[in-house]
């Protein structure tokens, strides 16, 4: 369900594995030109998908009889659209989550906003994360990705139905920890994106990757999330390819921000949906409730939506009173 770039690509790893598969296109001509000419021309011209793969833009037609219902549509429209389609799924439907976002107002993860929405029970709902760049999976470069669920079996039934010979995705139960490192790393790239915008170097970069990752795994600790998970490919992985990737919307954005662009000048630049722009104000929103400091998601936040200057968050951030390098990593610091 989406037709954007990752909802293409993904659609390309479940025919490569075998599965027949539906997109749905929010436009018709969108649908119509997968269907005759098997490529979406808006993200992929170049990139011929299997003929395993169809398209419409009627929601209750690729939602038909699917066992397997993958949600792929920016974060902030995820409530909107499945109050529309969840007359649609199949009572046993899998819901496999592809978004990496946390939901403005709410603070909820996408599983919640599916559970909550759907009234689907969370064993039924799977999310996949890692460092997945669209582009480089299109053209088959070999990578690897995590499928968690709750329901281990479940798990492993989306492993066996997405796993080709360039895409291996490995299981995981952490929900929470999957969901929270996929939706961080974006606005942790922005930070990254800017830094590289300003002209700084490797030494910086591998500070905001590395603090970057501590304020993740102290939000995810909090939240209950297996520390464990934010070394493995749904954290850290996911986290240097964002940051440090040209690919990366999140880094492309934030390299803009870092060279002077306003937020719409870097939009028009990026052209696709920067998650971090809008998650950055519900991930600090998340971290207060919960009583967690995030001070780079926070210099980010304000740096797109107060009109902090990138430069002087760099040094509000330089500036911050230090501590112990164990000790920051707690929940509770």
């Amino acid at each position: 369900m989406g037709a954007g770039s990752w909802g293409t690509v993904f659609a390309k790893i479940l025919a490569d594995a075998g599965t027949p598969v539906t997109v749905w296109a929010r436009r018709a001509e969108v649908a119509d030109a997968i269907n005759a000419d098997h490529r979406n021309p808006d993200y992929f011209p170049d990139i011929e998908l299997p003929a395993l793969v169809s398209a419409t833009n009627d929601p209750a037609e690729a939602l038909a009889g699917a066992d397997l219902v993958v949600l792929s549509v920016p974060s902030q429209t995820l409530r909107g659209n499945l109050a529309a389609w969840s007359a649609h799924l199949e009572p046993s439907a899998t819901l496999l989550s592809l978004m990496k976002g946390i939901e403005l107002g709410s603070t909820e993860r996408m599983t919640e906003v599916i559970a909550e929405v759907t009234g689907a029970h969370q064993s039924r709902i799977a999310v996949l994360s890692g460092p997945n760049l669209a582009r480089e999976i299109a053209e088959e470069q070999p990578t690897a990705s995590v499928v968690a669920c709750i329901d281990h079996g479940r798990a492993v039934d989306v492993q066996k139905a997405v796993t080709t010979s360039y895409f291996r995705p490995y299981t995981n139960t952490d929900v929470v920890g999957c969901e929270l490192g996929g939706a961080v790393k974006n606005v942790i790239a922005l930070a990254y994106g800017m830094a590289a915008g300003m002209g700084m170097g490797d030494n910086t970069k591998a500070t905001i990757i590395t603090r970057g990752l501590a304020e993740t795994t102290r939000l995810g600790m909090r939240l209950g999330a297996d520390p464990t998970t934010f070394a493995g490919l749904a954290g850290l992985g996911d986290l240097v390819a964002t940051c440090s990737s040209p690919l990366s919307r999140n880094h492309t954005f934030g390299e803009q921000l870092g060279l002077g662009a306003t937020l719409e000048e870097a939009a028009r630049v990026t052209k696709q949906t920067a998650e971090g722009v809008k998650s950055c104000r519900s991930i600090t929103d998340l971290a207060r409730k919960v009583g967690v400091e995030m001070p780079i998601c926070d210099a980010v936040e304000r740096v797109c939506h107060e009109g902090l200057d990138p430069r002087a968050a760099v040094a509000e951030l330089m500036g911050r009173e230090t501590k112990p390098e164990t000790d920051s990593l707690r929940s509770d610091k």
